[in-house]
């Protein structure tokens, strides 16, 4: 059977994580996630150093083990804001590619974040809109636990989980060793340059017509720092000096419904 789109979700070290314990849960609920799609012409590639302790895994998931040393800015501390989030993204990025490159022949690709969910739909609807170049999602929920979401408008702009790209417009190397970091950096390592690249390129993403992913916040383990949906949209300074914008970010919360659990929770 083809498979339509290829998930690949990079693991950070073991000696980078805080909370293995919790990145594991974490990962196992994205796993999941994933599995429930509506359309089975889908795989999916996590890549993880050697020794890393992995969830179990359903059918349609293999595991691309690598020996990458620990990222030594994973946390900022004092370092340059700019030199932070170059190793980030490089770390990421060459987990990203070693997947891409072990999955093989691809038609879509979609990087996720281990902590984040995705929608069931995705594959049903990349398979019923081929020869796309590709979607990004601009409108997801995020969700701090409990029974809450916020529908946020710009989705791709603050999560990782947002791009699905027609594998070939990503120009892969034939092997790891021929891509640089610059491009692994840019291309593979974070979401907010792929857009402005694909644009040039004379290829843009369309906006995916619902909302495709929810963004995982306010843990130990998210490399963002994010807060709870409350800090974020709510508890928040631009609100505190604006609240006019109150009602409207009300209007954007979600109660997670049994609907919305099935098309994105376990």
């Amino acid at each position: 059977m083809e498979n339509i789109v290829t998930f690949v979700i990079p693991v950070r070290h073991q000696e980078n994580a805080r909370d293995w314990p919790q990145l594991k849960r974490h990962l196992s609920e994205t796993v999941s996630s994933i599995s429930r799609q509506t359309k089975p012409e889908w795989k999916a590639v996590i890549v993880a150093n050697y020794g890393a302790d992995l969830p179990e895994l359903p059918p349609g998931f293999e595991v691309k083990r690598v020996d990458f040393p620990p990222n030594q800015l994973h946390e900022r501390g004092k370092s340059d804001r700019e030199d932070f989030y170059n190793a980030l993204r490089l770390d990421k990025g060459r987990r990203v590619l070693a997947g891409m490159l072990h999955a093989g022949e691809m038609e879509y690709v979609m990087i996720v974040d281990g902590d984040d969910f995705v929608s069931c739909n995705l594959t049903s609807f990349v398979a019923a809109n081929p020869h796309a170049n590709g979607w990004y999602i601009r409108d997801g929920y995020v969700w701090s636990g409990g029974n809450l979401l916020y529908l946020y408008p710009k989705f791709s702009i603050l999560c990782g989980s947002s791009h699905i790209v027609r594998a070939d417009l990503y120009h892969l190397p034939a092997r790891f060793e021929d891509a640089d970091d610059a491009y692994i950096r840019r291309m593979l390592g974070s979401h907010i340059f792929i857009d402005d690249h694909l644009n040039a390129a004379g290829t843009p993403l369309a906006p995916l017509p619902f909302a495709g992913a929810v963004y995982r916040t306010g843990h130990d383990e998210a490399h963002s720092r994010s807060d709870t949906i409350l800090k974020m949209f709510f508890w928040h300074k631009d609100v505190l000096r604006k609240p006019r914008r109150l009602p409207r970010r009300l209007f954007r919360l979600r109660v997670r419904t049994k609907r919305l659990r099935q098309e994105f929770f376990s």
